[in-house]
């Protein structure tokens, strides 16, 4: 019993439309307070650009030797528009086809996708912490400036907070709505089976 049923197959289909949407919002964003920016500084990354106040930030990580922030920094922003859009017609595929093991399988490609994006936004926040100017007018011997992948961490005097943005929650959302449609789908076999 591996077909999915009529509701599970427009949920899936939904979900998977609803990624158009992380084309027009940010998806990740980075916080930044301090006593000279009470109101905070923000930088918002979507797939492919980087929006905010950006000069800023770069004005204030060049006094730690940290290099510019800058769109041709992030590969990834040539090509990330396109796996966006390989989901969404994964995820309308699965829809069609309407099995519940092919929607395991897509759901075992979102997670690895998720997790790579994961660590490549790590690699990034390590090296841009890691590798500093050593001619930097402000230097702390064995201090480094990773920002958080996630949650909060205090650099110097800034607090610096990660999280997804609206197009992060988005992704997370409709993956999370697909695995509770596999779950679903998998006790009803399973009650079945049983019977």
């Amino acid at each position: 019993m591996n077909k999915l049923s009529t509701s599970s197959r427009i949920i899936i289909a939904i979900i998977s439309l609803s990624l158009i949407l992380t084309y027009f919002t940010p998806i990740w964003r980075i916080d930044l307070f301090a006593p000279q920016y009470p109101e905070g500084l923000t930088m918002k990354i979507w797939l492919n650009d980087i929006k905010g106040q950006v000069d800023i930030i770069n004005g204030l990580n060049h006094y730690i030797g940290m290099r510019k922030i800058n769109v041709a920094m992030f590969p990834e922003f040539s090509f990330l528009t396109y796996i966006v859009g390989f989901y969404i017609i994964l995820g309308l595929a699965v829809s069609v086809i309407g099995n519940r093991k092919v929607l395991f399988w897509y759901l075992v490609f979102t997670a690895f996708g998720g997790a790579f994006a994961m660590f490549d936004f790590y690699r990034w926040g390590y090296e841009y912490g890691h590798d500093l100017d050593p001619t930097a007018p402000i230097k702390v011997p064995g201090l480094s400036y990773q920002p958080p992948m996630f949650g909060h961490k205090r650099l110097l005097n800034f607090d610096a907070y990660s999280f997804p943005d609206i197009g992060g929650w988005i992704v997370i959302g409709a993956a999370t709505i697909a695995f509770l449609v596999w779950l679903h789908g998998w006790y009803r076999s399973h009650k079945m089976k049983l019977k």
